[in-house]
């Protein structure tokens, strides 16, 4: 085990063991009640998974990076095999956003990556450092998305590359849900 990362310990989650394979979550990250973490997952420091989340590492690994924010009712999965000898592992880099009620399976999400609410991204798609995938959208599998490429629609298609200040606003998000993971990890308590 990593000198960087601890078993969860903690009452935060469902954290289970697959097959001797145990999540590895940074003490500084916070795991929602009831979000279920499975097997071969890495969670990096000040990263947060919300309410009714699941994350399933069995058959590749989840690697989820620092300050990243996965939202209420997103499922994080993996597929089994590789495609031209890469693994189809889920891969998710630094301050990387991802909406409510999102699909993330098999892909690779770069630094500031952005995932609107209810999109899915699917099987060796890739969006690439500061891009960004609209709420409703799909991303076929194998599609890339550039950077700083707002990409909308199902079949989701490029709409227009963002400049600096527009996906500034959009990088609040990673900020904000930093913080809100303090508050929750300091304050929330069960009643009754």
């Amino acid at each position: 085990m990593c000198a960087d990362f601890l078993a969860n310990k903690d009452e935060q989650g469902v954290i289970y063991s697959l097959d001797g394979v145990t999540p590895r979550i940074h003490p500084e990250a916070w795991i929602a009640p009831s979000a279920v973490i499975i097997g071969d997952v890495e969670i990096g420091p000040h990263s947060s998974v919300w309410f009714h989340c699941v994350l399933r590492g069995d058959d590749n690994a989840i690697r989820i990076g620092a300050r990243c924010n996965i939202q209420d009712g997103t499922i994080i999965h993996v597929n089994s095999g590789e495609a031209n000898g890469t693994p189809f592992a889920t891969l998710i880099g630094d301050d990387v956003s991802i909406g409510h009620a999102a699909i993330i399976h098999a892909c690779t999400l770069e630094p500031r990556a952005f995932v609107g609410m209810g999109a899915t991204v699917l099987d060796g798609a890739v969006i690439e450092a500061g891009g960004m995938l609209a709420a409703g959208g799909l991303l076929a599998p194998g599609k890339r998305i550039g950077p700083m490429e707002l990409w909308a629609g199902s079949p989701a298609r490029l709409k227009r590359v963002m400049d600096a200040e527009e996906r500034a606003l959009w990088d609040r998000t990673a900020v904000h849900y930093a913080r809100l993971a303090a508050r929750f990890r300091a304050g929330l308590r069960p009643v009754g």
